[in-house]
């Protein structure tokens, strides 16, 4: 005879689990929850709305916030490994999208951030077992992971730049002509050369004015890197791994790893 389930183990089913209809809908009516709580946020912030609604968006607020303080609990509870859970990352999340709320009691307009409940979003992915968009965000994660080191040293080698560039216009402009101090200066750099360019301080003699147009051509030259940068790394994660034998008919070097005949004329590969 089987052993009953205990209550932990009943509630993980239901809170951590899709492939029953009580489990698939705690999910859903979390998703439309988490909707819901996220707009309720926003429409607080339009100013004509709270002074006409404000009630009742904060009476909204704190009933989603108790909602997703009982269901933090709840998966606590219920977790296998609750300090796997604690510090996973939607553990993390979980937790985020009500401490806002309690922090609101202390620190005025803290409730604002509650609109990191968003985040919880990403549980649609695994709601509606939507596996492909997983694999394809595993690409994107692999990718970035591969790249990381070079993107590092590209980012330092840009504060060094626009660190230089802020601190010869502090010299060569002056206090006189806006640039009061090498933070500001280099403020100036990062917008100028990441040709955002706010135009709120801007060199005034011809000497700045020429050094700024070299940061402008410098940012139009560098500001593809990173993006190539990971570009290359995911063209690479997302290009099938290939098994070093060439056809023996045709002679093209490189098919799947699990591939019996060539991609290309059809030839036996073990022959």
């Amino acid at each position: 005879m089987k052993t009953p389930q205990s209550l932990a183990e009943r509630l993980h089913i239901i809170v951590d689990g899709t492939d029953t209809p009580a489990g698939r809908l705690f999910d859903v009516v979390l998703l439309v929850a988490i909707v819901l709580s996220v707009a309720v946020v926003m429409l607080d912030s339009v100013l004509y709305l709270r002074l006409q609604y404000g009630q009742l968006f904060f009476m909204a607020e704190w009933f989603f916030t108790i909602l997703f303080t009982i269901e933090y609990a709840l998966r606590l509870f219920s977790a296998p490994n609750r300090k796997h859970y604690a510090f996973s990352f939607f553990g993390i999340v979980d937790l985020l999208a009500i401490l806002p709320s309690y922090l609101s009691l202390f620190f005025v307009g803290a409730q604002y951030l509650l609109v990191v409940r968003i985040l919880r979003i990403l549980r649609i992915f695994r709601v509606f077992k939507l596996k492909s968009y997983m694999q394809q965000a595993g690409f994107l994660a692999a990718a970035f992971k591969t790249s990381q080191h070079k993107i590092t040293v590209f980012f330092l080698s840009l504060l060094l730049l626009v660190t230089i560039f802020g601190s010869v216009l502090y010299v060569v402009e002056g206090p006189e002509n806006g640039f009061t101090s090498i933070p500001l200066s280099i403020y100036w750099a990062v917008v100028t050369l990441t040709t955002v360019g706010y135009g709120d301080i801007a060199p005034k003699t011809p000497i700045g004015q020429a050094i700024a147009s070299m940061v402008m051509i410098t940012g139009y030259a560098i500001i593809a890197v990173p993006t190539g940068i990971f570009t290359a790394e995911l063209t690479r994660t997302m290009r099938p791994q290939l098994h070093p034998i060439a056809c023996p008919n045709c002679g093209k070097f490189g098919h799947a790893a699990n591939a019996k005949f060539c991609d290309r004329c059809g030839h036996d590969l073990h022959v």
